[in-house]
């Protein structure tokens, strides 16, 4: 299982966004230190290239991003002030879920611990995310000729809108969505399925709703491969989730989604989305028990 980190792209930020990046650290020498990336190994992916990243987003908007020509309005809805770091970052970030693609199709499971940006559209960024890496990665592979359809099973605590809104009217990637119903983004895409949960869902309802979206999403994608969304954010003390699951309840989500991929046959790309816990070490435990679940399926 390859594992890829994007924790030394750091970003030049202001005091308000630099504790939520600072999982990114963390979670990479927690999985090191674990042996999962083994010495002499380099995480470091490539920088997705222009022509991969054209697969989702429009020419106009990439050169407008990579020569800092944004507008004012379209920074603010990213979240995070431009930079060449974040520029590149973000490049990074997407080579990373096309690189994890494709150590799913060879191993079984490869895992990005950062991705999940699953708020940037054709046109533009928000919500934290400038490129959209699951559809960058799933087209990539598509265009590769390695896969004809993909399944992107998103469990970060936010609807992927921008996922769903890039994949509209492309059958061959089938977008699921399992949210709060009352989160941002406030106004929501249609994915082809999507459960919204209610403001304070605990471990049992969460896990019913999702048992049956991936029962439903398996069977309709017809995929070759996963590409899971693992959000910390569903936690009981995250900031910005509204959700009530414990940790416990967020490892059992792990173990379902991975269950139904390898009864089915199904490699998975991980990335780890989004988390917010006022504890940063809460939101690296969660993150490290997805990607140890992971790393022991390979094992096994």
């Amino acid at each position: 299982m390859r594992i890829l980190t994007t924790h030394q792209f750091m970003l030049p930020l202001p005091d308000r966004h630099r504790f939520p990046m600072s999982k990114y650290g963390m979670l990479a020498e927690r999985v090191r230190q674990a042996g999962l990336i083994p010495e002499g190994v380099d995480p470091t992916p490539p920088a997705a290239s222009d022509e991969q990243l054209a697969l989702a987003h429009s020419c106009d908007y990439l050169e407008r991003v990579q020569k800092g020509l944004l507008k004012p309005d379209e920074v603010r809805r990213i979240g995070f002030p431009w930079s060449l770091e974040l520029v590149e970052r973000s490049r990074r970030s997407t080579g990373a879920t096309i690189e994890a693609a494709r150590a799913a199709l060879r191993d079984g499971f490869g895992v990005n611990l950062a991705g999940g940006t699953h708020h940037a559209f054709h046109e533009r960024g928000e919500g934290y995310c400038v490129f959209n890496d699951s559809v960058v990665a799933a087209r990539v592979l598509q265009r590769e000729g390695v896969v004809g359809r993909v399944l992107i099973v998103d469990a970060d605590v936010h609807q992927g809108n921008g996922t769903a809104a890039l994949c509209r009217d492309d059958p061959a990637i089938f977008t699921f969505s399992i949210h709060g119903a009352r989160n941002y983004p406030y106004r929501k895409e249609s994915s082809d399925l999507d459960i919204a949960l209610e403001d304070g869902t605990s471990d049992g309802g969460y896990l019913a709703a999702l048992e049956r979206g991936l029962d439903q999403a398996i069977e309709r994608a017809k995929a070759e491969i996963v590409i899971y969304l693992a959000g910390a954010d569903p936690f009981v003390d995250d900031r910005f989730g509204r959700l009530s699951l414990t940790k416990e309840g967020l490892h059992e989500r792990d173990r379902m989604v991975f269950d139904r991929c390898q009864d089915t046959g199904l490699p998975v790309a991980m990335t780890m989305a989004g988390g917010y816990a006022p504890n940063v070490e809460d939101i690296v435990d969660i993150h490290w028990e997805s990607v140890r679940e992971a790393a022991r399926r390979c094992d096994a």
